[in-house]
């Protein structure tokens, strides 16, 4: 057996612009990473500033920051005798770079800039940051005063450098380097690096952790090497949440990970391994070929510090970690962990007293309040694990009150649930509600909203001279949808007003958050009232589409015994916003024209398969029409009807575009969400569809097909 070394990875629950809590975690991460003999520790993205400083990191406070508090990693004896790869923005040369920095016994060894910038969905780097682009490239950085008083020297290597131990070498790569078609750590494998890092920002969407394990695993396999990946943890300030999960491969198995979803303010991964394992993997004549002729010499900085210790001390170095298999969770799991982690870190970091939910008996506003009871279970389960920022929060909660033992006793304190009924309303709502709040622990309350609702009608027909009525009433269409959205206004009204009144009748500490629940299906159909109660504080739920949230109360049924939640799913999806007749229910697939697996179907070809009207037609007529030569579960339509649906569809896209600019900040969890704020940026004022030439090409196909289709008769 050849040399053993330990290394270490963490995820960090870093928070943007909370420098001296950021270092905090990072020193305590190094001491930890220490304790369990490690000699390399590797941390997150942008860890000293937080990840979502966004356009915070064009002032020029943040730099300064970010050297004091590097300055104070540097200086404190307990971070000596490791070498750490941390991370902040740098200005060089009045260029602003996000940049991986090496340290090793108070001085820096080497400063990193990234590459390859990530620019899609939630990304915005190349607003703040320039990509370095000389590959294996670099030049000398003139420190501050303040560093160079603790470096003992005035510049230090800047660009695209490895580090070269007395045993290794070790090479960085960040974040979207690793997705990118040539990625640094294939050319930095060529040139003998055999310890590769990875800082990164990644933030959760649905079953995401399945694409990075194999990412990681399939390039340390290919490059042959130790791989140690860094991701932060939590809510950093933003709609995002980072679900850690920071893992250690060598040669395409992994051997450690933190946990992917917890309250803990620190995590760290240690892995031994042994040195000779990379090489006898790399013996392969095709790599050595290519090292041969290798294109890229990297400039190698040179430290005393080793990796491996003393060889006296061989025999105290323990035996190479074993591989392990990753843990994934059920898309339901995932949801209440990533969910309950993302609330928690919301209540805890705003100084709020709680949430307060709209709660209608819905399928909706019960998955929002299932992901609060999500919240307290985990923070009733880290309490007594002895986590002591969590135990913090519950005493600034309850104050002179014993803490909680179980999360229904957290929800009656810290979840507050109203159902705002009215004429329209049924008892079998109501009495869900009632049922759902129960099981759950929340502090419920039931009042009418027809006194509002009846005063508004007032004092449209005093001043308009008008009564409006709904449709089985005799009212045209915009009379029926203006005492709708009158009750759906009021709901949003009424929240608010009890939010900021309900701690002073319970005298909480701090203020009551609202929470949203539309999901992603109706937001982007625009089957919600401007200024409803979907208008809210924050929603955990806006990025989720339907089927998602079945699977959620599915799921909790039976893993959090809450028997009630069997009777929300089975229920009718509606707004009970009109009068029920004997003829006549309101049911939201109706209301909007199309189904919610349709609705899906659309969201995901128009963002995730960057499809317009005329190229979603054409997909949908190869998988839903009618003469095709498949035979599956999907419907058999003709050109014409798949035409009618993509055109609706399009259509109420295109006249909602408005209101999607008033959505609640949500939790980001899909691909497709259409959230117009962050991640999916369109206009709010089209041209008309019907008119559009998409249309008419659709016209003309659907012609076309048809034509085609007769003509085989």
């Amino acid at each position: 057996m050849g040399r053993c070394i330990t290394v270490a990875t963490c995820s960090l629950r870093q928070w943007a612009l909370d420098f001296e809590g950021n270092t905090n975690r990072i020193i305590e991460s190094i001491r930890q990473a220490k304790a369990a003999g490690a000699r390399l520790r590797v941390g997150p993205e942008l860890e000293i500033t937080g990840y979502g400083c966004n356009d915070h990191f064009l002032e020029s406070d943040t730099f300064l920051h970010s050297f004091e508090m590097l300055a104070r990693i540097m200086s404190d004896e307990s971070c000596h005798g490791i070498l750490i790869d941390t991370s902040c923005p740098i200005q060089h040369r009045n260029t602003i770079w996000n940049c991986r920095v090496m340290l090793c016994n108070g001085k820096i060894l080497f400063i990193r800039p990234k590459m390859d910038l990530a620019n899609t969905g939630n990304y915005r780097e190349t607003r703040w940051f320039t990509p370095w682009m000389k590959r294996a490239g670099w030049e000398e950085y003139h420190l501050p005063r303040m560093l160079q008083k603790l470096q003992g020297a005035t510049h230090v290597p800047f660009g695209d450098v490895v580090l070269s131990t007395p045993d290794s070498t070790y090479g960085s790569e960040y974040c979207e380097e690793l997705w990118a078609p040539i990625s640094g750590s294939v050319l930095q494998s060529l040139d003998g690096v055999e310890i590769f890092s990875n800082g990164s920002g990644s933030h959760y969407e649905l079953q995401k952790l399945g694409d990075r394990v194999q990412l990681i695993a399939a390039q340390s396999k290919k490059v042959g090497g130790l791989y140690l990946y860094s991701n932060q943890q939590g809510c950093d300030g933003e709609r995002a949440y980072y679900d850690g999960c920071s893992m250690i491969f060598l040669n395409g198995e992994l051997l450690s990970a933190t946990p992917q979803f917890t309250l803990d303010e620190v995590s760290v991964a240690t892995a031994t391994i042994d040195l000779e394992d990379i090489r006898a993997h790399r013996q392969i004549s095709s790599r050595n070929f290519q090292a041969a002729g290798k294109t890229h010499q990297y400039h190698r900085v040179h430290t005393p510090f080793e990796l491996s210790p003393d060889q006296d001390e061989l025999h105290l170095s323990g035996h190479p970690t074993l591989p392990k298999q990753p843990k994934y969770h059920h898309v339901a799991e995932e949801l209440a962990l990533a969910a309950g982690c993302w609330l928690w870190d919301y209540l805890a970091r705003s100084g709020s007293a709680g949430y307060l939910i709209p709660l209608s008996g819905g399928l909706d506003s019960c998955s929002t309040a299932v992901l609060v009871h999500s919240m307290a279970r985990i923070a009733i389960s880290a309490m007594e694990a002895g986590n002591q920022s969590v135990i913090a929060t519950l005493k600034r909660i309850y104050g002179d009150d014993p803490l909680p033992k179980t999360a229904q006793e957290l929800c009656h304190r810290v979840l507050h649930t109203v159902y705002m009924g009215a004429r329209v309303s049924s008892e079998e709502t109501r009495q869900r509600a009632k049922d759902i709040a129960a099981n759950l622990g929340s502090y419920h309350l039931e009042m009418s909203i027809d006194p509002v609702y009846d005063a508004m009608k007032t004092a449209v027909t005093e001043s308009l001279d008008i009564q409006p009525k709904f449709r089985m009433e005799g009212g045209t269409d915009e009379e029926g949808k203006s005492l709708q959205n009158i009750q759906a206004r009021v709901r949003m009204v009424t929240a608010y007003t009890w939010a900021q009144l309900l701690p002073m009748k319970r005298q909480l500490h701090g203020g009551v958050l609202v929470l949203g629940s539309s999901n992603v299906g109706e937001s982007l159909r625009g089957y919600f009232t401007k200024w409803d109660c979907s208008a809210a504080d924050i929603n955990p739920i806006g990025s989720v589409d339907k089927a998602d949230l079945v699977r959620l109360l599915e799921w909790a049924e039976v893993e959090y015994s809450l028997p009630v939640l069997g009777e929300t799913v089975k229920a009718t999806p509606t707004a009970e916003l009109e009068p029920v007749t004997e003829e006549y229910t309101q049911s939201d697939e109706v209301d909007m024209g199309m189904t919610y697996p349709e609705l899906t179907l659309y969201g995901r070809l128009r963002k995730e398969k960057k499809m317009g009207p005329y190229s979603m037609f054409m997909h949908l007529v190869r998988i839903w029409g009618k003469h095709r030569e498949e035979v599956d579960d999907n419907p058999y339509l003709e050109p014409a009807e798949i035409a009618s649906k993509v055109k609706a569809f399009h259509h109420f896209v295109a006249i909602n575009a408005h209101k999607r600019e008033t959505l609640t900040p949500a939790l980001h969890c899909n691909s497709y969400s259409c959230d117009s704020n962050r991640f999916d940026l369109r206009p709010f004022l089209y041209p008309p569809f019907w008119r559009s030439w998409s249309f008419k090409k659709i016209d003309r196909e659907v012609a076309r097909l048809e034509k085609a289709y007769a003509a085989r008769k």
